[in-house]
């Protein structure tokens, strides 16, 4: 039965990187809660309350479930943000990433504060804005993907930075990230995604103490590929988590093979 088997196929090291490969998604996007709800658990344990970054995208939609049927989570001590958001959408776009989460996870288990980007008429003091608000204690548990092309959130290859000084950034989406969100059936068609994002930077992502990275279906195949065994370069961004002290990778045969 398919998304019940605890064990990974394959466990393997990639730098500090821990790479968890599962046979389906299912599989995958459940461990990978696990997972994030232990650091939840543990840091609430510990401090009474935890901060956390989510990714939002269709890839994340397993884990999220998972985290919205976990047990033990007081949800009402956690405070929640998110780590990109496009510019020129209305506000109550469906493609928004802020309503995607609060559909996902966020309306259902009522976390305590929830922390939305709103790029607004000056994206840039947006960014500021929320910078300052991720700025206000520490990120216990960033959950996040992998685009088809190795970015992190909206970090791009041809905008990313590992050595960023902002932690909150207006850039360009590159084609390939914009094809991306027509693939994964988001918008009709490439015109239809903003050219434009709010993206937290490499440097901010990395900033959280545990990574939860989820990363499953064959269009993750070269992303993952590079992220795992090229460089660690901004050509692909994602290769960075392999230089993350705590940042667990949970992928499907799908994506790895």
């Amino acid at each position: 039965m398919t998304g019940t088997n605890t064990e990974p196929v394959i466990k393997r090291k990639a730098g500090h990187l821990d790479v968890r490969i599962y046979s389906d998604r299912a599989q995958s996007g459940a461990a990978a809660a696990r997972a994030a709800a232990a650091v939840l658990r543990t840091a609430l344990a510990a401090r009474g309350e935890a901060r956390v970054v989510f990714a939002a995208a269709p890839s994340q939609r397993e884990t999220l479930a998972g985290l919205r049927a976990a047990e033990g989570i007081d949800w009402s001590r956690v405070a929640v943000f998110h780590m990109d958001e496009y510019i020129g959408l209305p506000a109550g776009a469906p493609q928004r990433f802020g309503r995607f989460l609060a559909d996902e996870l966020w309306d259902a288990v009522r976390p305590g504060a929830v922390h939305v980007i709103d790029p607004g008429d000056d994206p840039e003091a947006a960014s500021a804005r929320y910078a300052e608000l991720l700025g206000g204690g520490p990120i216990d548990l960033v959950c996040l993907g992998i685009g088809d092309n190795g970015h992190l959130a909206f970090n791009d290859p041809p905008v990313a930075d590992f050595a960023d000084p902002l932690t909150v950034k207006v850039v360009e989406l590159d084609d390939a990230c914009r094809r991306q969100q027509v693939g994964d059936g988001c918008f009709a068609t490439l015109a239809d995604v903003p050219a434009r994002a709010i993206t937290l930077t490499v440097p901010a992502l990395l900033a959280g103490r545990t990574l939860v990275a989820t990363v499953p279906g064959a269009s993750k195949r070269a992303a993952l590929a590079a992220a795992l065994g090229g460089p660690v370069s901004e050509s692909c961004p994602a290769s960075v988590l392999r230089t993350h002290p705590d940042c667990t990778l949970f992928a499907d045969l799908e994506a790895y093979q």
